[in-house]
């Protein structure tokens, strides 16, 4: 292996999730893939982001403020190209070693990818899969949700993203623009696109 190179945790697909192959945002009935999310290792990141044979796990968290959502635009000088110019309501990323739990590495992921005075309360959601597209393929999303109730938040790394709360009708409104993921959610969520695109502060 490299020097530097990233150790990413994933599980094999047919230990975590047999033949199941279901699209979008499995809220019920996530507990017997949620107990075997302990069978997986580390795997250097560029030969699991082609093997179709495991499964990434990454902790996906919505974070909403009321009414309101977290919307971010993935810029060009983020690492994964397939996701360039695309929005997305989802704040996360690949357990490392050192990562005790899907939570643990979501608060790492809270404090390296977003300035706040706090830590909220995640609540799981639930699981989200989607075979039909290339990233989608190497990936199995834990999904959480939590309210930042009228604190501020804002993003860090702001060469990669920029992001801010935004209505519902602004997060329908670029839901084409969206990274299959979000869009996912946010069906699930009940908030899917219709009408012209309002103005945006993204």
């Amino acid at each position: 292996m490299a020097a530097g190179t990233e150790l990413v945790y994933a599980v094999p697909r047919e230990l975590l999730m047999g033949d199941a192959a279901w699209r979008g945002v499995r809220t019920v009935d996530a507990e017997p893939i949620l107990a075997r999310l302990d069978l997986g290792e580390f795997y250097p990141r560029p030969a699991a982001e082609t093997d179709t044979t495991i499964k990434q796990i990454i902790p996906y968290l919505i974070l909403r403020d009321a009414d309101r959502i977290f919307l971010m635009k993935r810029t060009r000088a983020g690492g994964d190209a397939r996701l360039h110019d695309h929005y997305t309501i989802g704040v996360g990323g690949h357990m490392n070693p050192g990562d005790e739990s899907v939570l643990a590495c979501l608060a790492r992921e809270w404090a390296e990818e977003l300035v706040a005075s706090f830590v909220p309360e995640f609540e799981f959601l639930g699981l989200l899969n989607d075979d039909e597209v290339e990233v989608g393929r190497h990936h199995l999303g834990v999904v959480y949700v939590a309210d930042a109730a009228g604190r501020p938040v804002s993003v860090r790394e702001t060469d990669k993203l920029v992001g801010a709360f935004e209505s519902i009708d602004t997060v329908r409104g670029v839901y084409g623009q969206m990274e299959t993921w979000s869009q996912l959610v946010i069906d699930v969520l009940g908030d899917r696109t219709s009408g012209p695109r309002p103005e945006s502060h993204l």
